[in-house]
């Protein structure tokens, strides 16, 4: 049996309820964790030690009364530091930030709450949620090498998650930042349809490309707190006001039957990225999937092109209370996104949503001819910082690096990251699997499946 910081969530939740570990308990052994490897990995950005600790003798309380709060209940998680936290320092990665001590939570860690999770504190991100970390702030570390990259910009939730530092935690994508994380550190991260879960009080990088979602062990973890956090919300009317399905009681449907497309032109990925993908459908084929060639759109790749222009115009409008004002205060790769979006013209916005309203037509054709579909992560499988380094941070780089995942942000389609596999040098590699608008249930069920017969997920850190 793994150790109690490395179990999944769903194991410590069904614990606490048969009252074999309290709150407090699992509490404090992940603060102690954090005090003794935090130090290093440099994952949180912000503990609040002495907050979870009262929450979960409360939370103890409640149970030994016999009352549960919901399915997180007593179960310490941690959250993005772009999520408003009521009287705790929210930066969103930012140093202009620093001192921003919200007065309400974001709706998703309200719903956090009042399903009785315990928040042991927020995770440290890139700056403003694009691709760097701003220079006055260490970035977190890799628990598999720290050579590698951590992947952004839930760089924070991936590494904690990852080396038992919560037992969850929730990202926000908005061209790859929980797919990335999730891959590098081998989790399983779910992007849900963009809609799905409420972004008030989460802080924008680009509103319309935003997407928050969880960041867990396992497919079944991943199910468990998307049930909490997801359904409309009067604070954000993008919301959808559909009902919420049971995510975790449905998860164990499997693929028999299921239809799952396979692309076949994808001639970019290596050697580690080709066989994670492989793995995965010789798996769910197994497991009673019928695997189908399909075809991605003309329009796909150039998708990720298309990404890092719109993202720049939506970035600029939302800095635009301290961009250029503060101008002097940003990190280079923030500042230098926002100068483009200032740039970009009312016609080129307008040709960008164009294009994008035909990507996501072309992507929802597709997935109306097969159940779900798998993709790739990234080209190259895993990432080290001598590659990135070298790669450079010119919009082409960035647009190839995201051109698996920015199409699905433009579509707003639901995603899954799942472990498929370690390269030589011992580092996770990932694949998506990915479904139709509002149908993570059927996304979820695929993923348990496939993590019912591979053990990629149950691998962790040598931390």
């Amino acid at each position: 049996m793994p150790e109690l910081h490395y179990l999944s969530l769903d194991e410590v939740a069904r614990r606490l309820k048969a009252r074999k570990v309290s709150s407090v308990e699992a509490t404090q052994a992940l603060l102690d964790r954090i005090e003794a490897v935090d130090p290093k990995l440099k994952s949180y950005a912000t503990v609040t030690a002495e907050r979870a600790l009262a929450d979960a003798r409360a939370r103890d309380a409640e149970t030994a009364a016999g009352k549960s709060r919901g399915a997180l209940h007593g179960v310490p998680i941690a959250v993005k530091d772009l999520c408003n936290t009521e009287g705790v320092p929210t930066a969103a990665g930012m140093a202009i930030h620093r001192g921003n001590v919200p007065a309400k939570d974001a709706t998703v860690v309200t719903r956090l709450k009042a399903a009785g999770a315990v928040i042991l504190g927020k995770l440290q991100m890139t700056e403003g949620a694009f691709g760097a970390h701003h220079p006055s702030i260490p970035a977190p570390l890799n628990p598999w090498d720290a050579t590698y990259w951590t992947g952004s910009s839930s760089s924070g939730s991936g590494a904690a998650t990852a080396a038992g530092l919560c037992f969850a935690s929730l990202g926000s994508d908005t061209g790859g930042s929980i797919r990335f994380p999730s891959t590098m550190n081998g989790l399983s991260g779910m992007k849900p349809t963009w809609g799905r879960v409420s972004r008030a009080g989460v802080f924008p990088l680009a509103d319309s490309l935003d997407h928050v979602g969880p960041m867990a062990r396992s497919a079944l973890d991943a199910a468990i707190m998307l049930g909490v956090i997801a359904g409309p919300d009067a604070d954000d009317p993008t919301a959808v006001p559909l009902a919420v399905p049971d995510y975790a009681g449905g998860i164990g449907a499997g693929v028999r039957g299921k239809r799952i497309g396979l692309a076949t032109n994808m001639d970019d990925l290596d050697v580690d990225s080709r066989r994670a993908l492989d793995g995965a459908a010789a798996a769910l084929r197994a497991a009673g999937a019928e695997i189908l060639d399909v075809v991605l759109p003309p329009t796909f790749h150039d998708g990720s092109r298309d990404w890092v222009a719109l993202c720049a115009v939506e970035t600029a409008f939302a800095h635009e209370p301290t961009y250029p004002a503060r101008a002097a205060e940003y990190g280079p790769v923030l500042a230098a996104l926002i100068d483009m979006g200032r740039k970009l013209s009312a016609v080129d916005y307008a040709r960008l949503q164009a294009r994008r309203a035909v990507l996501t037509g072309a992507l929802s054709t597709l997935l109306a001819s097969v159940d779900l579909l798998l993709a790739p992560v990234m080209a190259r499988a895993a990432w080290t910082l001598d590659h990135l380094a070298s790669a450079g941070r010119d919009p082409e780089t960035v647009a190839g690096r995201l051109r698996y995942t920015a199409p699905f942000d433009l579509s707003g389609h639901p995603t899954l990251t799942l472990p498929g596999g370690m390269t030589a040098n011992g580092v996770p590699t990932g694949f998506q699997i990915v479904g139709r608008a509002f149908d993570e249930a059927s996304i979820l069920a695929a993923g348990h499946a496939y993590q019912q017969a591979t053990d990629w997920h149950l691998k962790r850190p040598p931390v």
